[in-house]
């Protein structure tokens, strides 16, 4: 008897998944970034070879006279004279001192550098999100560290601290001081004329929007004369401000109308809704824009808020037309210094400005960016 062959199976039963191909390399990685970013199109290649080589050309050369021909270390300029064709950073660590202080008493700067200490601890916490007790740390940044930093800074008798004159004071902490003043006092006095100027109250709607209107129509070198020579004839000749006191309240009132400006298109995107759903709960103006429209508002145009800030602390070098010796004034002092008089002193001293500035205005940049997605998150579907 001849046996049946087997039955051939009609269908089956995958006991095991199929593996997964790896996406194709054009879709995935660097080069998948190169081609949406860099070649996506014929335009956007060109524009990219002619930027690569425009790099390749400039690039070179300025590495090489930063670094491989640059000269370190030198008593004096002689050696930076006899090699033209490198920085001199030489005179940049020679000068550094005079650079960060100004003329502040060699002996007594021990007092700037424990006011900028204390100063970059709290704005570290006052700026980490996961700090805790952040409103302890505001009050001291707002209300104590103003008082330290006055005290210290500027000395007093009864406190075993000699007394140290405006005059003297000057360099990279002048320039740090005047910038972190005009931040901090420009954006509550900006939201408050962007208040003002949306009031119901024609008094002081009208007085907002001349003030503001006023302010950015002139240059900011104009308010710094108006401060330092219209503020006293308005006081009594006791109560003068301090040569100073006079640029940083201009600073103060220049930025605060820009801010106006930034903070009211915040109000202006919020939706009338949240205004309408605040008054039903309850709430009076005050609580109503502290508590609902605010942060709103603000957490729209912290890019615009950012970039005021940026343009402020690039602003504070013009304080030195009304006497006052930031950082780029000591450095163009700095570089009339018969002992280091050379082609390439002026320049690598403000390339050291510019790296100066640099740093500080693309750390904003980078908390600003930090901070939009932070708060953003919770807006994403």
């Amino acid at each position: 008897m001849i046996d049946a062959p087997a039955p051939i199976p009609l269908a089956y039963l995958r006991t095991a998944p199929e593996p997964t191909l790896p996406a194709p390399i054009f879709s995935r990685g660097a080069l998948a970034w190169m081609r949406e970013n860099l070649f996506s199109s014929w335009s956007s290649s060109a524009m990219t070879l002619i930027l690569l080589a425009l790099c390749l050309w400039l690039i070179p050369p300025v590495v090489a006279w930063a670094t491989i021909n640059a000269i370190w270390l030198a008593p004096d300029g002689a050696l930076c004279r006899a090699h033209q064709d490198g920085a001199c950073w030489a005179f940049v660590a020679q000068k550094m001192d005079y650079f960060r202080y100004g003329s502040y008493p060699q002996s007594e700067r021990w007092r700037v550098d424990l006011t900028e200490i204390v100063g970059a601890v709290l704005i570290v916490l006052l700026l980490w999100p996961r700090a805790r007790r952040r409103d302890i740390g505001a009050g001291l940044f707002f209300v104590g560290f103003p008082v330290l930093a006055f005290f210290l800074l500027r000395g007093s008798d009864w406190l075993g601290l000699p007394v140290v004159d405006t005059v003297l004071w000057g360099g990279i902490f002048v320039s740090l001081l005047t910038a972190l003043v005009g931040i901090v006092f420009s954006l509550p006095l900006g939201v408050l004329l962007a208040l003002g100027r949306r009031s119901s109250l024609p008094v002081v709607k009208l007085a907002s929007i001349i003030y503001i209107e006023f302010v950015r129509g002139v240059p900011f070198i104009t308010v710094l004369f108006m401060a330092n020579f219209m503020l006293p004839l308005f006081l009594p000749e006791n109560w003068t401000p301090d040569r100073l006191l006079r640029p940083l309240i201009g600073t103060v009132l220049f930025a605060a109308a820009y801010m106006a400006e930034e903070v009211r298109g915040g109000l202006q995107s919020i939706n009338k809704g949240q205004f309408e759903g605040a008054m039903a709960l309850g709430l009076n103006f005050w609580r109503m824009m502290g508590l609902v429209i605010l942060p709103q508002a603000l957490t729209l145009v912290i890019p615009g808020i950012v970039n005021n800030f940026i343009g402020l602390f690039k602003d504070t070098t013009l304080v030195s037309v009304v006497g006052l010796l930031d950082f780029l004034a000591t450095v163009e002092n700095a570089s009339k210094d018969t002992v280091w008089i050379g082609p390439t002193i002026a320049p690598t001293g403000y390339a050291f400005a510019a790296l100066f500035y640099f740093v500080f205005c693309f750390a904003m940049s980078r908390y600003q960016a930090f901070m939009e997605r932070r708060l953003a998150a919770g807006r994403r579907r």
